[in-house]
């Protein structure tokens, strides 16, 4: 039996509404859906949801922790909400937010600007910091991975955007010869 999927999912400052197949949840910070698998049952009680699935199939087995965390996902986003932190690393690599907008110079010959998406928040504390918030897991962590891959950073000496979490194995530079 899945660990992760038989753990019943506790339910407090959101409301959890069920319609066949499709599960919304809504909370203080927005309102998230999703599809769940038609093989999968989905229990809500008035203060915890429980996934149960039909037989030990491999497909079975495998969509039960998935759809358990997915729920566990959205009630969190919902009523807490997600951030990703990054750190810009490099003379003259910056970020500065222009309305909606995020303009970052990377030390391309052109500026790069980023809209986000609808329901992701971009914050710039400091020309070198970016805080990506917002309800959906999925979406935070995606927008963050973009940014990141507008300049990843190199082994030499860690110029880019970083997680700020992120430790960046150096390597050694030329080492003078005879």
């Amino acid at each position: 039996m899945s660990r992760i999927g038989k753990k019943p999912i506790p339910i407090k400052d959101v409301t959890v509404t069920k319609d066949n197949s499709n599960i919304k949840v809504k909370g203080k910070l927005g309102e998230l859906s999703m599809q769940v698998h038609p093989n999968m049952k989905v229990e809500v009680t008035k203060d915890e949801i429980v996934v149960t699935r039909p037989d030990d199939s491999k497909e079975n087995r495998s969509l039960h922790g998935l759809t358990r965390a997915l729920l566990n996902n959205m009630v969190k986003g919902v009523s807490e909400g997600y951030t990703k932190s990054l750190d810009i690393v490099g003379v003259g690599y910056r970020a500065e937010a222009k309305g909606n907008a995020i303009l970052f110079n990377l030390g391309y010959s052109h500026p790069i600007y980023f809209m986000p998406p609808d329901g992701i928040k971009i914050e710039v504390p400091a020309p070198t910091q970016i805080k990506i918030s917002g309800n959906d897991k999925e979406l935070v962590g995606m927008i963050a991975a973009k940014i990141r891959s507008f300049k990843k950073p190199e082994p030499y000496k860690g110029k880019g955007v970083k997680y700020s979490n992120e430790k960046i194995i150096r390597k050694a530079g030329k080492t003078a010869g005879k």
